[in-house]
């Protein structure tokens, strides 16, 4: 979401609520696997063997651990090279984010 949207944010507002700056939301990863983050900026819960790697190459995928497994933080994704990535041969992951709520559209009306 982007900050330049208008909306209305109301103090006190609790999270996934139209007035509230943040909204969570979830990343699913399969068993052994790997999923892109989409674009947007991102507060990452730890999550068990789920790092997070980002591609340092322009000629082709040369993904690095950005994050360690079962780490959290700030990720910022452009939605093609940062992506989650499940060690976990047998299970598939769930990983938590929090991010800024698109909020309550805010409107003008002229006279």
């Amino acid at each position: 979401m982007s900050l330049g949207i208008g909306k209305i944010i109301l103090a006190g507002a609790n999270a996934n609520t139209a007035g509230a700056y943040f909204q969570t939301g979830t990343f699913s990863v399969a068993a052994n696997a790997t999923t892109v983050i989409t674009a947007g900026t991102y507060l990452l819960t730890p999550t068990a063997n789920v790092s997070v790697q980002v591609n340092t190459n322009s000629n082709g995928n040369a993904f690095t651990t950005l994050m360690a497994a079962n780490v959290g933080g700030v990720v910022i994704s452009d939605g093609v090279n940062v992506r989650l990535s499940n060690g976990d041969a047998n299970n598939a992951k769930t990983v938590t984010y929090v991010t800024v709520n698109g909020g309550q559209a805010a409107s003008e009306t002229y006279a």
